[in-house]
């Protein structure tokens, strides 16, 4: 009997061991698995911001580059115009891509970003379609809204 007690706590024993080796092993598995999905998580939200952040700055680009088309025309701005002439058919294209363009930061930035475009955008629209004062600059008119969109822009893109 004692011989077979002592055979039943080493079956025991390895019994143990083996359930002990599973659990182990298991444990491995579930923290290796979960490591991978942390990483496939980190992977995949590090893609999605770099691709937000490539449409930011294409957005920006646009509504820079549409917006210095805007100030061309305003420098160019005829002091008698008609619906019918070719400044303000090129204008009007030109002024309805940059409110598009400027609808699209409010999409796609914070709000002070959008905001700061919007106060350059109805700077810019008031001196196209209604000049300014003689001996005012659409420069310096502009400068001070331009520059803090692109302040806020900047502060947003990092």
């Amino acid at each position: 009997m004692v011989a077979m007690s002592g055979q039943v706590w080493v079956s025991l024993i390895s019994l143990g061991g083996v359930a002990l080796g599973g659990v182990l092993s298991f444990l491995v598995q579930f923290a290796t698995q979960r490591s991978a999905e942390r990483t496939e998580q980190r992977r995949q939200q590090t893609e999605l911001s770099e691709a937000r952040r490539a449409e930011r700055l294409a957005l920006l680009e646009r509504f820079v580059e549409v917006g210095a088309e805007a100030e061309r025309a305003a420098f160019s701005r005829p002091h008698e115009w008609d619906d019918t002439s070719a400044w303000f058919l090129t204008t009007q294209d030109a002024m309805n891509r940059l409110w598009v363009a400027e609808r699209l930061i409010r999409i796609q930035f914070p709000l002070p970003v959008h905001d700061a475009a919007r106060k350059y955008f109805l700077d810019l629209n008031r001196t196209v379609w209604d000049g300014l004062p003689d001996g005012e600059s659409v420069r310096d008119y502009l400068e001070d809204n331009r520059l803090a969109f692109l302040d806020a822009a900047r502060a947003v893109m990092g």
